[in-house]
């Protein structure tokens, strides 16, 4: 410091901070997990044996096996769990990864008093299935004196001697006009005509509706219990004729007329 100059820096030690010395020894003495090309070739092999154990078990072995068929949805006697596993067949066997879904759906479906189903796997052993029944909102009486059960989208799926409880009839009483035109206006089309009203009747007049009676497409007549009948008209604009018909059915009468929905008529 003498001459002005500033003096030379001590001369290193060499010594290391002991927190230093703990962290390089840690870095350096870490091990490292590495594999050699032998081991991730057993390790491969390995994984490969077990996957296909798991695919054999699930997919070709007895031990995961359908052992039942679980049916929901079945409300009476004339649709059973049993007629559903007889349409499920055999496709409810085997192993139940394996068991094609959709196939057993189409089947169900395919049963005349299911509207839809649904199904999946239950496992370990059940095949479920879940059906929705339909449900007849008339029913059409034919020629031959039977009634021929219809649900609310038109679908026939059932011809017993009687109608069910509680289901307006339909029946065909067609005047002269009617006959007359039969080639513009068929059959067939007054009857989906007055299924269609059918379908459309709030449930407070439906209870109560013993027949829909065709006389023509512009001549729809509906009785209900206790004498009182319904001139509808066409099968047009059902919903509006529906809440008019309650509304009118407030009233004292034996006889609504709701063929002109914007003047409806009551008498008697």
């Amino acid at each position: 410091m003498a001459d002005g100059r500033l003096a030379d820096p001590p001369p290193a030690s060499g010594r290391r901070y002991p927190h230093e010395d703990e962290f390089g020894d840690e870095e350096e003495s870490a091990p490292r997990l590495r594999l050699s090309r032998r081991g991730i070739v057993v390790l491969g092999a390995l994984g490969a044996v077990v996957l296909g154990v798991l695919a054999w078990l699930v997919f070709l072995s007895s031990v995961l096996d359908v052992r039942s068929v679980a049916v929901q949805g079945t409300s009476d006697d004339r649709l059973t769990a049993d007629q559903v596993r007889e349409a499920v067949g055999g496709l409810g066997q085997g192993p139940l990864a394996r068991v094609d879904l959709d196939e057993v759906r189409h089947r169900v479906e395919a049963i005349p008093r299911v509207a839809g189903a649904e199904v999946w796997r239950g496992w370990p052993h059940t095949l479920r299935v879940k059906v929705v029944q339909r449900k007849a909102v008339a029913a059409v009486k034919g020629e031959d004196g039977r009634f021929t059960q219809v649900d609310a989208g038109g679908v026939s799926f059932a011809t017993e001697p009687a109608p069910p409880e509680g289901v307006p009839v339909v029946e065909l009483r067609l005047s002269q006009q009617a006959n007359d035109v039969d080639g513009v206006i068929s059959r067939p089309q007054l009857v989906r005509g007055a299924v269609a009203v059918a379908a459309g009747l709030p449930p407070e007049v439906a209870k109560r509706a013993g027949s829909v009676l065709v006389h023509s497409y512009d001549d729809i007549e509906l009785q209900l219990s206790g004498g009182a009948t319904v001139r509808w008209g066409s099968p047009e604009q059902i919903d509006r004729k529906a809440r008019v018909l309650v509304a009118l059915m407030n009233q004292k009468g034996t006889n609504f007329d709701v063929t002109a929905p914007e003047a409806p008529a009551v008498s008697g």
